[in-house]
């Protein structure tokens, strides 16, 4: 196995267990905007710290002109994951049935994102993992 490959992928899932712990646990009378202003200003502090040690000091300026559209409609999309997942739990879903269909729901649709906008190959191995998903997702759901 090589290393390169396993590490980021051990990242995001230890990172998306704490994520929908913290999600689970929010207290149910808390603003949802208001933990989330307090998430992005932590986060914000992190990677501004993270950011400057990476680059250098001397390379910020250089390196924020390279940022483009997508930041914005990423951070767009962040918001709209934060508050799906916190009304997802606050309606009663369980951590480990949300995380299952929303992960599944959107392999499905990246399987075709990725055929229509980057003209990725979709095999049959796919399309029948895809068919095998939505039968998942009736049966968790039944």
């Amino acid at each position: 196995m090589n290393w390169n490959l396993i590490w980021p992928i051990l990242i995001v899932i230890a990172s998306n267990t704490f994520y929908n712990i913290c999600m689970k646990s929010m207290p149910n009378d808390v603003d949802p905007f208001g933990a989330l202003m307090v998430t992005y200003l932590v986060s914000a502090i992190i990677s501004a710290i993270i950011f400057i040690f990476m680059v250098g000091p001397s390379n910020v300026s250089l390196e924020i002109g390279k940022i483009n559209w997508t930041s914005i409609v990423l951070a767009l999309a962040i918001v709209g994951l934060e508050v799906g997942y916190v009304f997802v739990y606050r309606v009663g879903w369980s951590v480990s049935t949300a995380s299952i269909v929303a992960n599944i729901g959107l392999a499905c649709v990246l399987i075709v994102v990725g055929y229509l906008l980057y003209k990725e190959n979709v095999s049959l191995h796919q399309l029948f993992g895809i068919f095998v998903c939505m039968i998942g997702l009736i049966l968790i759901n039944i």
